[in-house]
């Protein structure tokens, strides 16, 4: 581990190994993106591709590149990055890798917000996606009240958000049956999380809220290694706890209900990217930085894979994370068991 002292005297430790690992998942998300931007049913080769980026494109690659296929490849690696790092830190406040918004609810509520807003309000996709954020907000909300008793603890709150994705799943269930069919159709398919069709419209609000809300969790990346020590310890170090955890949380709930506005509820990434960022750097805290290159990694790579297996708009990139994730979160349980951990 080394640390680096900046001018205005901030010191910032970096370790070599998290540092080399998030070096290689940017990489990794970095080709894989240019790959995706060139499948299709017009593929571009890889050079194509990066001449086209750099602005040196025939008129026919540059209308497809920047205006197909590049923001559906910036909202798959900002809705990774911003899964990866809300999960990150709710397993961090939980300090349970069951901690993540899929198995707390999250999603759960913004889908619930969505879908009212389809099928109560009929409202247009600007209003969808803010129903999705005002959905997760208040499922945050309610599941951080429910939780409280003297501050909000390991499994209490994973119970609390467990308990509260079934009560929201049964809402969306009905909410479904009483659609008409066009609206469930619709519903249905903004259900299963998928990047096609997205534009420019859903990168611009998604990087704005990532511009703000990253930040400030890695600004408070320390005060959330403390708090995994425990509200009393870190208390005597100095930490205000209840307002450093309703802050991290508050970022974490708005940056899961963004990701999920923008593309749907894509299962489980939440829950794999800060366990196998954390298995890679072997480091100890929430490892913020790099769960976050990891769901952007994951979530291009998913995009790419479906593609190519599937065809462009044949299987969701939801259904396939969904369906990987479910057997991690098997295997998870599986180990969790064996380690006595419950």
């Amino acid at each position: 581990m080394k640390s680096l002292r900046t001018r205005g005297g901030l010191s910032v430790r970096v370790e070599a190994r998290s540092a080399l690992v998030v070096l290689l998942l940017l990489l990794a998300a970095l080709a894989a993106s240019v790959v995706l931007i060139g499948t299709g049913d017009y593929p571009i080769g890889f050079a194509d591709v990066v001449r086209t980026l750099l602005g040196e494109g025939n008129p026919g690659q540059e209308f497809i590149v920047n205006d197909l296929r590049l923001p559906r490849v910036l909202v798959a690696l900002l809705v990774g990055a911003a899964l990866g790092l809300g999960g990150a830190v709710f397993q961090s406040v939980s300090r349970n890798p069951l901690g993540s918004p899929d198995i707390l609810g999250l999603g759960q509520g913004s889908t619930a917000g969505a879908l009212f807003t389809i099928v109560v309000l009929g409202g247009s996709a600007t209003q969808v996606t803010l129903g999705a954020l005002a959905g997760g907000l208040l499922t945050g909300a309610a599941i951080y009240l429910l939780a409280w008793k003297r501050g909000v603890h390991g499994y209490r709150f994973v119970l609390v958000g467990i308990g509260a994705a079934a009560i929201v799943t049964a809402v969306n269930g009905y909410l479904l049956t009483k659609a008409d069919l066009v609206d469930a159709a619709r519903a249905l398919v903004w259900m299963t999380g998928s990047l096609t069709g997205r534009d420019w419209d859903q990168v611009w609000p998604l990087l704005a809220l990532c511009a703000v809300l990253v930040p400030l969790a890695l600004v408070n990346a320390r005060p959330l290694r403390m708090l995994e020590m425990g509200d009393d310890a870190a208390g005597a170090l100095g930490v205000r706890v209840e307002r450093t955890r309703l802050l991290l949380m508050l970022s974490a709930v708005v940056l899961t209900a963004a990701a999920t506005a923008a593309a749907g509820p894509v299962g489980f990434l939440a829950l794999t990217a800060p366990q196998l960022a954390k298995r890679l750097t072997k480091a100890p805290g929430p490892n913020l930085v790099p769960a976050m290159a990891m769901g952007a990694t994951l979530l291009v790579v998913a995009d790419w894979s479906s593609q190519r297996i599937f065809g462009a708009d044949q299987l969701p990139v939801g259904v396939l994370t969904g369906v990987l994730g479910g057997a991690y979160l098997l295997w998870l349980l599986v180990t969790e068991r064996r380690a006595g951990r419950i």
